[in-house]
This record gives C-alpha cells, structure tokens and sequence, in this order.
C-alpha cells in the first residue's frame, strides 16, 4: 500500500513538474514589449559605421553613437517609457546577438530580406535609400557601367545588401566583404578594391576625407529596393512589433523621419 501511495505521490510531482516546464517553454519568446517595459530598457544593436544612419561623434570631448537611426531609437525608448541603450558591434554578428538575446532590437539600416524573415521578424520599412559605386577618380575612363565592374574587384560590408546587389546586380566575380564600411572604404583608397558599393546617403563624408574618391554615377539599373526596418526576435507575442510600427508610422506621418536624416547628414559633416 505505501508504494502505492508512493507511485501515486511520484506521479502527481512528475506531471506537476511537466506542467511547469511547459509553461515555462511556452512562454519563453513572449511578452517581448512587456518585458522591456519591466527592466526599463530598450537595448538596440547597431554598426555604428555608417554615417547618417549611426555613426560616431565626438560632442563637448565625449565620444557618441549618432545619426537618424539612432534618433528613430530614441522616439522608440520614449514611446515606451524607457531608457535606450545602444549596443555597437559587427554588422554581420547583428542578428546573431538579436538571437541569443542580447539586444531587443537591431536598428542598423538592415532590408527585411526572405532570408532573414526566416529567422527573425521585422518591422514595417520606415526609409528607402539608394545605392551608388565609388571609385578612384584616375579610373572614371575604365569604369563606366556595370559590364566594366564585372572583372574589378568590388568591396562591401560583410552580410550587407550592398554585398548580395554586387554578387546579383554587378555579377562581380572578386567580392571583398569586411565587417565596417569604414575599413570598405579604406581599401578603396589603398588601391586594394577596384569600386564599392554603398548607400548614397553614407557617401558624403568618405568623399570629403578622401578627395581621391569620387561616385562613378554608374547607373545599378531598377532595384529590388528592400529598404531599412527593425530586426526583432520571433515571438507569436506581436505587441512589440505593433508597438514599434505605430511609432514609426507616426513619425513618417509628420516627416520626422526626413527631418532626422538631414540632421544626421548636417552631424556628419
């Protein structure tokens, strides 16, 4: 009789146990929005190298993370009623960090792309930029269409879109992808890649810091534009998607978006 009481016992705890485990399974992934409200946090990832999107600057001797993106993150931590805390590593181990948990979100001028829709989710487009090909102006004679940089050597960051436009736009053959467009462009001024590919809005400041390079003004024909949106991690829980599109959608609806990009441009001077 008392091992049967045992077994019962025994039973009960174990289907008790199994009860909480799948609770806590399946709660894990939700209550995104609620959960950044109750650390009072929002922490963003980004690659601050890409002026105006995120960049560095220094202000009154102290070094901060800037541009329209990062403005976008803060009327975000604001409509939430938290602080923002930014987040600055490798564009390529963004989504990586996003996964493990690391960063609630990845604000850094990233297209929703099919491949990343499988692993994370995204909010609406909030800008649309468009592309360009720098070069080194002694080779505006060599490179004048995109037939001529099928055989150059192209640099990119590393898991950009600018990356997938110079393997499906370009067809390039010799593709030098780095983590920072910084360094992307210092291998154009080291004679190291033939021609880069870049967000026009991100052009103005390499310009002037290398007057050797110049916008080859080739034209990239018509484009699949994916345009810029917030990475966020999967979750059946929607409300913080919900909650980041209706800010970014009021802010669109008062062109405080084209606001913040000239501010950014203007800072990066």
């Amino acid at each position: 009789m008392k091992k049967l009481k045992k077994s019962i016992i025994t039973m009960v705890v174990g289907v008790l146990t199994l009860g909480m485990v799948g609770c806590s399974s399946s709660n894990k992934g939700d209550n995104q929005l609620e959960a950044i409200k109750e650390k009072g946090v929002l922490t963003i990832g980004t690659s601050a190298d890409y002026p105006p999107y995120e960049f560095h600057k220094e202000i009154n001797g102290k070094d901060n993370i800037v541009g329209f993106e990062m403005m976008i993150a803060k009327e975000i931590a604001d409509e939430l009623g938290v602080k923002l805390e930014i987040k600055d590593m490798k564009f390529d181990g963004l989504l990586g960090a996003l996964k493990a948990g690391n960063v609630d979100m990845v604000v850094a001028g990233m297209s929703p792309t099919e491949e990343r829709k499988k692993a994370v989710n995204f909010t609406d487009v909030y800008y649309n930029g468009e592309h360009t090909i720098l070069i080194k102006e002694k080779n505006k004679s060599k490179y004048k269409n995109i037939n001529d940089l099928k055989s150059a050597k192209i640099g990119v960051q590393k898991a950009s879109l600018q990356e997938t436009m110079a393997k499906d736009v370009i067809q390039a053959t010799d593709i030098k992808s780095l983590n920072k467009i910084s360094d992307v462009i210092l291998e154009l001024q080291n004679n190291n890649v033939d021609a880069v590919v870049v967000s026009k809005e991100a052009v103005d400041g390499y310009l002037k810091q290398y007057p050797e390079i110049v916008n080859s003004n080739i034209d990239l024909g018509e484009q699949k534009e994916e345009g810029s949106a917030i990475a966020i991690n999967k979750s059946d829980d929607m409300s913080l998607i919900d909650s980041v599109n209706k800010t970014l959608n009021q802010l669109k609806s008062k062109n405080k978006i084209d606001e913040f990009v000239k501010e950014a441009t203007e800072l990066a001077q």
